[in-house]
């Protein structure tokens, strides 16, 4: 071998030994290392990219720590509310979501890795602030750490990641994992998680999979909503005492329902349990909207299924109409209901043309919404499209307790006010799809002034109550993961104890950086 320098690259040189017939081949070698040399435009890109890389971890973790900060001023001005059904951490995942323009369930996600960043992995949140680690790899860190409750064990943990992440910055997400899983075992054996590994992570879903059994289909979207809903039903069947996850009732509701029976066994153990009078109701009623063209097989614009992604083609829709029992929508009448609970000619066309919960970054399907009066009735607000919009419950809570207010004009478009001050405008589902739902309906005279005190059933309002707290939800879930770990630890060290020989010595150092 030898070593040149070429226009101050420095090129190593294999010599081999050519063939008379064959002379070309070190230039040929030569020329093509040459060739794939850096340019100075080339690495001034993957500069960029670099930088682009760097810049967005940071804002991601800037996002966090804004979260976090909103999350303990609201704290600090009125306490956790933890008994609430809409405790703080959900009043400020709401607003999140609504400044985000996603789901509460994703602003709910956004505040617990602000709480992480602040107060659980401060040393790993530096990092994350600086940019050297993405926001997928501290998902993954505060997921596998979640499991330590010892204040010491989890600063040692922190404290050894942020150092390991530090020296080895570029891990795959399969070596992070296997990284963070080591520091935590060292720390607190009970709580390296398994989840993928043990039985408690079993669920049946519509397209997706599970880890003990590989159940797919490729059905129509109706057959599938309707074994989802069919599950979720069947697993409402049990007391809250039950042991099991909503995802584990969901896989065993699949067997139930195989067998034809229209409850679950009850896992809570009880002589008395409360379960015993559930039964699943044998109905299950999947909407579809689409235009009467459409359905008659004259129209190739598609439908949709509320709160479902992506629309129904029209030839799907005009074949499960064969089979479907057919509901038009009709537009409400000028005159309001003299009622509180609209009819259910009002319902749905209010549901058909909201399609999703109204509040910004809400897509809960609109048919397991509340129906809203805007102007409460209670002061007077009438029962009558232009003053109703579907709300789901999270949202509803928010505006009759959380300070959220709303005007709704009469073609169905909600305007917001957030008690931040922001504003927020949100148009019916049916906007683009189905224009004709959001035709205006009659313009409502203000509610007379006679009705505005009067309260249904003269009961005075109070935010309903949860069962158990945030706080005692996570303790419970840790502890029962905890537990599982350390009954699945001990057997699995019994079962090796008597076929493992000694252990060859070195196996508890770190393995080479490379």
């Amino acid at each position: 071998m030898s070593d040149k320098r070429v226009d101050g690259y420095p090129h190593r040189l294999t010599l081999t030994r050519a063939r008379s017939e064959d002379p070309c081949i070190i230039e040929y070698m030569f020329d093509l290392w040459y060739a794939s040399r850096p340019t100075p435009e080339s690495a001034a890109l993957l500069d960029r990219i670099g930088e682009a890389g760097r810049a967005e971890s940071q804002a991601a973790a800037r996002r966090l720590v804004a979260v976090g900060e909103l999350y303990m001023l609201r704290l600090r001005d009125s306490g956790e509310e933890a008994d609430c059904a809409m405790d703080t951490w959900d009043a400020v995942a709401a607003q999140v979501a609504a400044s985000l323009r996603c789901s509460i369930a994703m602003g709910s996600s956004y505040v617990r890795y602000a709480v992480a960043l602040r107060e659980r992995l401060p040393e790993v949140g530096r990092l994350f602030q600086a940019g050297e680690i993405d926001y997928r790899s501290f998902q993954t860190i505060v997921f596998r750490t979640d499991l330590v409750t010892d204040a010491e064990a989890l600063a040692r943990v922190d404290a050894l990641l942020a150092t390991r992440l530090s020296r080895y910055p570029s891990l795959t997400r399969g070596r992070l994992a296997a990284e963070v899983d080591r520091a935590v075992a060292k720390a607190d054996r009970d709580a390296v998680r398994r989840a993928r590994e043990a039985f408690r992570d079993r669920y049946v879903d519509v397209t997706a999979d599970a880890h003990m059994a590989y159940v797919t289909g490729n059905v129509l979207a109706t057959a599938g909503l309707a074994l989802d809903r069919r599950l979720n039903d069947l697993a409402a069947t049990v007391c809250d005492a039950d042991p099991r996850t909503r995802e584990q009732r969901r896989a065993d509701a699949l067997g139930a329902l195989a067998a034809g029976v229209g409850k679950l066994v009850c896992g809570c153990g009880s002589s008395d349990c409360g379960a015993a009078a559930r039964v699943c109701s044998r109905d299950v009623v999947i909407h579809v909207v689409a235009d009467q063209a459409t359905v008659e097989g004259i129209s190739a614009a598609p439908g949709v299924i509320p709160g479902a992604e992506g629309l129904i083609s029209a030839e799907m829709v005009a074949e499960m109409a064969k089979n479907a029992r057919l509901q038009p929508v009709i537009p409400p009448d000028d005159v309001p209901e003299p009622r509180y609970i609209p009819s259910a000619k009002l319902a749905d066309f209010v549901r058909c043309r909201d399609l999703t919960c109204r509040a910004p970054g809400c897509d809960r399907p609109a048919v397991d919404c509340d129906l809203d009066h805007t102007v409460a009735y209670r002061d007077g607000g009438w029962t009558h499209a232009s003053n109703l919009k579907a709300l789901c419950r999270k949202h509803h809570l928010l505006k009759t307790f959380g300070g959220w207010l709303d005007k709704q004009l009469p073609d169905g478009t909600v305007i917001w006010r957030l008690p931040d001050g922001h504003t927020y405008v949100t148009t019916p589902g049916s906007a683009m799809l189905f224009p004709s739902l959001c035709a205006p309906t009659q313009h409502l005279p203000a509610p007379a002034t006679e009705t505005a005190g009067y309260h249904c059933g003269e009961r005075t309002l109070m935010m309903p109550k949860r069962r158990r707290t945030r706080a005692q939800n996570r303790a419970h879930y840790v502890a029962t993961e905890r537990r599982e770990n350390h009954r699945a630890r001990v057997a699995q060290g019994a079962r090796s104890a008597a076929c493992e020989g000694p252990r060859p010595p070195g196996t508890d150092h770190d393995p080479p950086p490379f």
